[in-house]
């Protein structure tokens, strides 16, 4: 709205690095460059980075509109020159001021000051360039971020899949638009905040605040009949299906950003963004490391002792031959390239083989006269001498 106290605090241009006089394309430029540093997609997990990004975001949606940034200029050149706590005279506090519009301070008329900046635009006041009609729209404003969740079989979250999910959220009231007010009605502007959309408050150590009026709840506008639907609120509820691709190797726990999929905005605002987290049900014989798959392959004691070549499975291919080599241990890892999970760049990771030499749980005769003439052949040697050599 016209009358965001954040435009007072805020210097948009230092946001995006460029001069106050700097024209359209520069601000843009400086916008796109930001925005795609700072990304939440390039950063995940990366608070910090989330926060520059909504600056940014917040800083172009005003000074990125010639009509915004005339009136964000014409804001800050009026209050430039008191040096206001809080960003306002007296804080809408002192001096006799209970509120925008409500008085003077120090002979400084608040109600002419907000009068101009909040009600210009219509009709009225004459040749002199009176005040005009207010406002009769709200300023549009970006939806609100949503966050799901969703299950993933391990083969989709490897190759990729797109996903239908039905999402309920805070939405404006489809009869009256988010006014809040009854169809065919027409609003006067707020009598306790006088079309600012905030008031004053006072804490107990005489420090001012504005906070969102509780009459208008911030809309400027007031409707003496409410909106049957919503009973004056502006609010109501959206059901509805959205398809959602992700993208292949997403691993399980991993937050996946969906621009434009979040709640509807107001007024004609944008929507907000999805933030869905992805959880990843477990394979009966692969797992995953990383870019890299693994698997568990179960190897006989003659294989594992002479060496042998053996097939293997891969998830969604053919599968592949791996040699044994002769005196391999139990838990060795053998690799596969290019048979892992897909990465961002289109490449693969590779499949990690852990051997897992088996013993006969109940060997036959033959097996133990085998195993026998074995140990015969070995001769005296103990494996386990080094345990008792040596050592502190």
């Amino acid at each position: 709205m016209a009358g965001n106290a954040d435009w007072v605090n805020k210097d948009y241009y230092q946001v995006l690095g460029v001069a106050k006089d700097a024209d359209q394309a520069a601000i843009k430029k400086a916008y796109r460059k930001l925005a795609r540093e700072n990304h939440p997609d390039g950063h995940p997990g990366d608070k910090a980075a989330e926060d520059r990004f909504k600056s940014v975001a917040e800083a172009y949606d005003v000074v990125g509109d010639p009509p915004k940034r005339k009136e964000y200029d014409e804001m800050r050149a009026a209050f430039a020159g008191g040096g206001f706590p809080g960003g306002f005279p007296g804080g809408f506090g002192g001096g006799g001021a209970s509120r925008p519009g409500g008085g003077q301070a120090g002979g400084f008329d608040f109600g002419d000051l907000l009068g101009d900046l909040f009600n210009r635009g219509g009709a009225g006041g004459g040749a002199g360039g009176g005040f005009g009609r207010p406002r009769t729209s709200a300023r549009p404003q970006r939806g609100a971020d949503l966050e799901t969740e969703t299950t993933l079989s391990f083969t989709d979250a490897l190759e990729g899949t797109t996903i239908s999910m039905r999402l309920s959220s805070d939405a404006p009231c489809p009869t009256c638009s988010g006014t809040g007010g009854k169809p065919g009605t027409r609003p006067h502007v707020c009598t306790t905040c006088e079309g600012a959309g905030f008031v004053a408050s006072t804490s107990g150590g005489g420090f001012s605040m504005t906070e969102t009026c509780p009459e208008c709840h911030g809309r400027q506008l007031v409707y003496d009949d409410p909106c049957p639907t919503c009973h004056g609120s502006g609010r109501g509820v959206s059901h509805r299906t959205v398809s959602a691709r992700i993208p292949a190797g997403v691993k399980d726990g991993q937050k996946i950003r969906l621009k434009g999929k979040g709640a509807p905005g107001d007024s004609g605002g944008p929507a907000g963004d999805l933030l869905v987290t992805v959880h990843v049900r477990p394979h009966s014989l692969f797992g995953r490391s990383g870019d890299n798959l693994t698997l568990t392959l179960p190897v006989a004691f003659d294989e594992a002792v002479l060496g042998a070549e053996v097939k293997v499975p891969t998830l969604g291919g053919a599968p592949v031959t791996v040699r044994i080599p002769p005196g391999t241990r139990n838990g060795r890892t053998l690799r596969v390239r290019g048979r892992g999970a897909t990465r961002r760049d289109g490449s693969r990771g590779d499949l990690l083989v852990t051997v897992e030499v088996l013993v006969p749980d109940a060997p036959d005769e033959q097996i133990r006269e085998a195993v026998t003439a074995y140990r015969a052949a070995r001769g005296g040697h103990d494996p386990r001498a080094g345990l008792f050599e040596g050592g502190a």
